[in-house]
């Protein structure tokens, strides 16, 4: 009588053996002079993880909005409190964004890596620089205002670069499905809930390629910039000034919040929110602590039982301050490894995409690639660059969590109606 237990080996896991299996496959290639062999017969299939990101960001982003807008129709019940718990969100999510933006324009981790490397990923990606900057010089500061709107949709469902339309055009339906009454669109729930599992489903059997993706991307990154250790710098002072800015939002920021808009102390907050933060960390999920996030709130933090139970679900939806930071960081510090200089214009598209964007990012492992190689297409940067942070993802995305749900409770208790002691 036999009994196979199969010893399952998580995904992120997974994709950590796959980084360092690409980077040991990539380095034996070119002690052994097998540079060709790495690009023609194992690159491809880190290019096609990559197309298969690329393939569910329109449907995810699109499906996702338009069901979280519809979600909202709950607000009716506390339409003051449901404006106000949507607007303090939102700035929260931007400032998390622009203090990412600030930290890695400062500390410019892209730097570390070789300018001449970087010229040969810029051909590798095919990515022309002068091309892409020509292209921004002809257009005027506030031409990204004038790219939210699409002329046509179609169109714009058939261009990851026009994300930003397809943005507006989901926030415009579900808007629209609201005001005509929720008797009315009820099939339209159902199918969006319907196709949000769907493509839920589609993100797991592609996350379930990564390490292999992976796996080959990096054995292409290592053969394409000759094993240069500068790389591998930049990606440890990248990851450090990710680490810095989450817990800047969660130690320093959120505290903060509390105490200006709330009778809780600094003392009182860290207090009740570090075992939740741990379980978080641990976790990886806000969905799955969710309970343990609303407790917190009701019986550390005073907040009304009414607030937490309509402000923290919304805000597992639509809160991804830890998230949005990341990607910010993120974005540019690829743009600085491939020696792009982002102009305003580009950075504002990606402040206004990332924001916006938040709303649709599913709580799923996996889910904010494919939110990135949206934006990172938007603002002319190859989402192949995506495979120089894959591989150190896992310990980032288990602290950006952390981050997310230190926010929803800082939320919750900001719009409370009665006061917090």
């Amino acid at each position: 009588m036999s009994n196979k237990s199969k010893i399952k080996i998580p995904v992120y896991l997974r994709i950590m053996i796959g980084m360092c299996v690409g980077i040991v496959a990539g380095l034996v290639a070119l002690s052994i002079n097998g540079q060709q062999f790495v690009t023609d017969w194992i690159k491809p299939w880190g290019q096609l993880f990559i197309r298969l990101l690329q393939l569910v960001a329109v449907p995810l982003v699109f499906v996702s909005l338009v069901k979280g807008v519809i979600g909202m129709s709950d607000i009716g019940k506390f339409s003051k409190m449901g404006l106000k718990t949507v607007g303090v969100y939102m700035t929260t999510t931007v400032i998390a964004i622009l203090i990412g933006v600030t930290l890695v324009s400062v500390v410019k981790p892209g730097r570390f890596f070789d300018a001449g490397q970087a010229g040969i990923l810029e051909e590798t990606y095919s990515l022309t620089v002068n091309t892409v900057m020509e292209e921004q010089r002809k257009q005027g500061p506030l031409s990204f205002i004038e790219d939210i709107v699409p002329n046509n949709i179609i169109s714009a469902i058939g261009d990851n670069r026009k994300m930003l339309q397809i943005i507006f055009f989901a926030l415009m339906f579900g808007i629209a499905a609201l005001t005509v009454g929720k008797d009315k669109i009820k099939p339209v729930i159902e199918l969006f809930n319907s196709l949000n599992d769907i493509i839920l489903k589609m993100i797991d059997y592609v996350i379930r390629t990564a390490p292999y993706g992976v796996m080959a991307l990096m054995a292409g990154l290592v053969v394409d910039t000759s094993g240069d250790i500068g790389l591998f710098s930049a990606l440890a002072v990248y990851g450090a000034t990710v680490v810095f800015g989450l817990l800047f939002l969660m130690l320093c920021f959120y505290p903060l919040l509390a105490k200006l808009f709330t009778k809780i102390s600094v003392k009182q907050f860290l207090k009740s929110v570090y075992p939740l933060q741990l379980l978080a960390f641990s976790t990886s999920s806000s969905s799955a602590v969710l309970p343990v996030t609303m407790d917190v709130g009701k019986n550390k933090l005073g907040v009304h039982e009414e607030t937490c139970s309509f402000v923290m679900p919304l805000g597992a939806t639509i809160n991804m301050d830890g998230t949005s930071c990341f990607q910010a960081i993120s974005i540019i510090f690829i743009a600085q490894v491939l020696g792009l200089d982002l102009s305003l214009a580009q950075i504002l598209t990606i402040i206004t995409m990332t924001t916006l964007s938040s709303i649709g990012t599913p709580g799923v492992p996996g889910g904010s690639y494919v939110v990135m190689t949206m934006v990172l297409t938007s603002v002319g940067i190859p989402a192949q660059g995506l495979a120089l942070i894959l591989g150190v993802d896992r310990p980032l995305d288990m602290l950006r969590t952390s981050v997310n749900v230190t926010g929803d409770l800082v939320v919750s208790a900001i719009v409370d109606p009665k006061e917090n002691t």
